[in-house]
């Protein structure tokens, strides 16, 4: 009794009211700090999960969270049909809430990752038009310099009479779930031209998203006719616009910082490029080049990928457990004791890993380890 009278025994949520309590639990802006208070007791943690706290702070850090239909938890080991057939449907929903709180923790977490930003550009997709291709194929932005062998290096759009026709550039990203910050965008100076022009464009708007065609058939630019059938945006499901960027009219690598961190569902970043200035004086027709592109941020964990099969456009976001600590011995062919599903998504995670790998033996994509110590790892590709 003299407890209770003094306060000592006293749960603040009991104390104050769950609606207070609510209110005061969602003033937590950051992962850890909900962590902590989830630790403090059981009826805390029960508080947090039951009010999905972990998951309405990945929506405040990124809103495009909300395009996730539902979470899933793919484990090694194949569930059993009938493993939970004899639970109440309120045990199942306590499962459920327990499993959605895992999931979004460490999701919230990622979000908010201090791991270094780098290029995130797996590979081309498309460019909207080419000039004279494969020249001046979109690939050449992938380069940082502008001359490469004493030849230069640039992609060049088709010259048009409207100084508004618009144009694009679409991209790989390494990874299906991506943090992107910032797109760098040097214009190209044509030093071979009298006057040395500067083919920039008025200004620069970025989409964000993923293919609805077969995964495959937008790899890598081959053929420009072909290609030129994947930039239509009803082949995409955009879930990121930003806004409208001013370009200057230099050559020089400049930089566009969006209003907040981005989270990419489906790792393909459309770079508009809107307006034209710079007329070329043999064919009196506007022009936009750029001789170097990059999409900066951090690509997620591999314990999360996303299933972006879903036509309509949703995406179900899939927690892996473990798999960030995988080796190469640990990917290996089917095994039946493991479940189908964690192996298409390990699969994928190995085909993923291994375009990456080829990018950093190839060049010109560069990445670093967490330290910022040079090397490359596995981690370093997806975490």
């Amino acid at each position: 009794m003299e407890a209770q009278e003094s306060g000592a025994g006293w749960d603040f949520l009991d104390w104050v009211g769950p609606d207070t309590s609510t209110c005061v639990f969602r003033l937590l802006d950051h992962p850890t700090d909900l962590a902590r208070a989830a630790a403090v007791s059981r009826s805390w943690r029960r508080f947090v999960i039951d009010n999905e706290f972990c998951k309405s702070l990945c929506l405040r850090i990124c809103p495009e969270v909300a395009n996730f239909t539902r979470a899933v938890e793919v484990t090694r080991s194949p569930q059993p049909p009938a493993a939970h057939a004899s639970e109440s449907s309120h045990d199942a929903d306590l499962r459920s809430r327990e499993r959605d709180h895992r999931i979004y923790s460490y999701l919230s977490g990622a979000l908010v990752s201090n791991k270094p930003s780098m290029d995130c550009i797996l590979h081309c997709i498309v460019a909207s038009s080419t000039d004279n291709f494969p020249d001046e194929s979109i690939e050449n932005t992938l380069e940082p310099q502008d001359r490469i062998n004493h030849r230069s290096s640039y992609w060049s759009s088709g010259g048009a009479d409207d100084p508004d026709l618009p144009e694009s550039l679409t991209y790989r990203l390494n990874s299906d779930l991506c943090i992107i910050d910032e797109i760098r965008i040097r214009p190209f100076k044509a030093y071979f031209q009298p006057g040395h022009p500067i083919y920039s464009s008025k200004s620069v708007r970025i989409r964000m998203g993923r293919s609805k065609l077969p995964p495959g058939s937008e790899c890598f630019v081959t053929d420009e006719d072909e290609n030129l059938r994947a930039v239509a945006d009803e082949n995409y499901v955009w879930t990121y616009t930003s806004p409208e960027f001013p370009m200057l009219q230099k050559n020089e690598l400049q930089t566009f910082k969006l209003p907040r961190p981005v989270l990419c569902i489906g790792g393909v970043v459309k770079i508009e490029l809107l307006g034209r200035i710079q007329r070329q004086a043999i064919d009196n027709r506007y022009y936009i080049c750029v001789c170097h592109a990059q999409v900066v941020g951090r690509s997620l964990s591999p314990d999360l990928m996303v299933d972006i099969s879903d036509p309509a456009g949703y995406s179900i976001l899939k927690y892996l457990p473990g798999a960030s600590k995988l080796r190469a011995e640990d990917i290996l062919p089917d095994d039946a004791r493991e479940s189908s599903e964690w192996h298409s998504l390990v699969a994928r995670y190995r085909q993923m890993r291994h375009l990456a790998m080829m990018n950093v033996l190839l060049g010109p994509v560069q990445f670093m380890d967490e330290d910022d110590v040079g090397g490359v790892t596995d981690d370093d590709l997806y975490m």
